[in-house]
């Protein structure tokens, strides 16, 4: 089940735990992405806080934790290939994967129906 956040990011769940990373409309927003900061494997994070930042051609952004919990893997890929989210954002692009904390928040997520409704608005 994927789900997606209001600033952008999504979380697949698979049982105890969630991947995670930005939507492919974030990832056309800040174009080619050359640097990912990723997260520290163990970290404690919570839903809406700073999971790590990502440096593209036009900006850097922070990206948020869709869910609270500790973070379990990072994609190691991205040290090397960052542009890997350009190219598969919602795919290959993963940036972290997170033992998920409270079950509940992934109830206050949306959906892909409400989150293209929700890029339609920001247009």
């Amino acid at each position: 089940m994927k789900k997606y956040t209001k600033t952008h990011e999504w979380v697949e769940v698979n049982e105890k735990s969630a991947t995670v990373g930005i939507s492919e409309h974030a990832q056309d927003e800040l174009g080619d992405i050359v640097y990912v900061d990723l997260p520290e494997v163990g970290k404690e994070v919570k839903a809406g806080e700073v999971l790590c930042s990502v440096e593209s051609v036009k900006s850097a952004s922070d990206i948020y934790a869709p869910i609270s919990g500790k973070i379990i893997e990072v994609n190691k890929v991205l040290e090397d290939a960052p542009e890997t989210v350009n190219k598969s954002a919602e795919g290959d692009g993963w940036i972290a994967k997170i033992e998920i904390s409270d079950p509940s928040e992934i109830d206050k997520l949306l959906d892909k129906t409400e989150y293209d409704k929700l890029v339609e608005e920001e247009k």
